[in-house]
Formats: C-alpha cells, structure tokens, sequence
C-alpha cells in the first residue's frame, strides 16, 4: 500500500479502497500462481456445503416462562416453584439461534434414563408460511 492510500487525522487511520478493477487475477491473488480461491471452490462445490453443515448452532429447549417483578424474584430460595406458563402436556418449543424451529413432547432418553429429550410433533415452518 502506498502513502498516498491512507490519512491520518487525530490518531485515526482511514484507508482508500483499492481500484482492482484492471489488475488481472495473478495481481488481485497478490501474484500467485495457479487457480485462486474462487476457482478452487468452484472446482468442488460441496466443500462449502460440507464447511456450512460443520457450523455448531444452539439448540434449546423451552418449558416456558414466566414473568415476575425483581421483588419476587428476590425473595426466591431453594424449594421455590416458579410457575410457567406452558401447561403440563402441551408442546415444549425447540429453539435455534433464537428462532422456534420445532416443537415437541418431552421424553425420557431411552438409552440413559437419566436424561430428558424432545420428541418432535412439528416442523415450524419460516414466518409467513403455512407450513
């Protein structure tokens, strides 16, 4: 980068953008040889496939909830009942990156009693849609 590119004002940097318009692809790859990253992928395209599906997601699920002032929730101790506001029954919400994506009946895992799951009842289809 060249002086001309950048000022400096009060301790601040600021960058001109690079006109790489009429620099060929050996230039824009900093002089590189051989196939540049949009042709390798374009040569495999279910790498990014593959890389997107690796991607970790949080998944949660939710009982309900349940809204109170701070002055109760002060006073809770250990034996306190917060009640909820799903009823005992009804399908729990399963959640993605905040987003409801499913919902579900709450089990016991069958190969370890000590856990609970969901079992899926519904598919929440994208806001909007009928599905």
């Amino acid at each position: 980068m060249s002086q001309s590119d950048n000022t400096t004002t009060g301790g601040t940097s600021t960058f001109a953008p690079a006109d790489i318009n009429g620099l060929g692809a050996a230039e824009r790859s900093g002089g590189r040889s051989g196939a540049t990253a949009r042709d390798a992928a374009a040569a495999e395209p279910g790498a990014n496939f593959e890389t997107i599906l690796r991607i970790p997601v949080n998944v949660q699920v939710v009982l309900g909830a349940a809204v109170m002032p701070v002055a109760n929730l002060m006073k809770l101790g250990r034996g306190a009942v917060i009640p909820l506001d799903h009823r005992v029954g009804e399908p729990v919400d399963v959640v993605v990156n905040g987003r409801i994506v499913a919902r579900g009946e709450v089990v016991v895992v069958e190969d370890d009693n000590s856990r609970f799951g969901v079992s899926l009842t519904e598919i929440v289809g994208p806001a909007g849609s009928d599905g």
